[in-house]
């Protein structure tokens, strides 16, 4: 199977943090990663590549705000 040349990835992290993202990629190798971190509280963009382009990393925020819900998890109101 061949993977696109650009493609996007929603990916959940429980272990080292607790959150969801987006991962991007680029001719199979991540290039960057955008975290809703849950216990922190925080939305962090990590760039794996040092040239992004303006045009990649907008594009890369708006599939993130679409597909990514925007409050954060309470647990304490899960308790």
């Amino acid at each position: 199977m061949k993977l696109p040349k650009d493609r996007v990835e929603i990916a959940s992290d429980v272990n080292t943090r607790d959150g969801i993202g987006i991962e991007v990629y680029r001719d199979d190798e991540l290039i960057i990663e955008i975290f809703r971190d849950d216990t922190k509280l925080t939305r962090e963009v990590t760039l794996y590549k040092q040239d992004i382009s303006l045009d990649l990393l907008e594009e890369s925020i708006k599939t993130f705000k679409k597909e990514i819900p925007w409050d954060f998890i309470n647990y304490d109101n899960l308790k």
